[in-house]
C-alpha cells in the first residue's frame, strides 16, 4: 500500500490518501480530507485504471475530470499528488517526496 499526505497550501487543507494495487493496473484509493471539495471527489474516486490515468491526456483522466467538477481552485496540488500516488501504487514509479516551495521577493 502506498500513502500520500498532500498539504494543499494557504487554504490549510490536507489530503490523506492510500492506494493499493494488486495487479499493477487497477488502483483502489482511500481519500480523506478536511477540504469539502475533496470529500466530494473522494466519494467518487475509489478505483482507477493506472494506465488510463497516467498515459492519456491529462484532462481526460478521472482524477482531473473529478477535480474540475468539484474544485474551484485550479492551482491546487491535489490532483498531481494523487497521480504520483497512483504511479507508486501501480509500481510505475518509486516513492519519493515531492514538494512545491513558493515564495515572493520584494523587488
Amino acid at each position: 500500500m502506498a500513502k500520500a499526505v498532500i498539504k494543499c497550501g494557504v487554504c490549510g487543507f490536507t489530503i490523506n490518501a492510500r492506494a493499493d494495487c494488486g495487479d499493477g493496473r487497477h488502483v483502489k484509493l482511500q481519500i480523506v480530507s478536511d477540504c469539502p471539495n475533496y470529500r466530494k471527489i473522494a466519494a467518487e474516486l475509489q478505483e482507477v485504471d493506472a494506465f488510463e490515468e497516467l498515459f492519456k491526456k491529462k484532462l481526460d483522466g478521472t482524477v482531473y475530470r473529478l477535480f474540475a467538477r468539484y474544485s474551484p481552485h485550479p492551482g491546487c496540488p491535489g490532483p498531481s499528488g494523487l497521480l504520483k500516488l497512483i504511479e507508486v501504487a501501480a509500481g510505475l514509479a518509486l516513492p519519493q517526496t515531492a514538494s512545491l516551495e513558493i515564495s515572493k521577493e520584494d523587488s
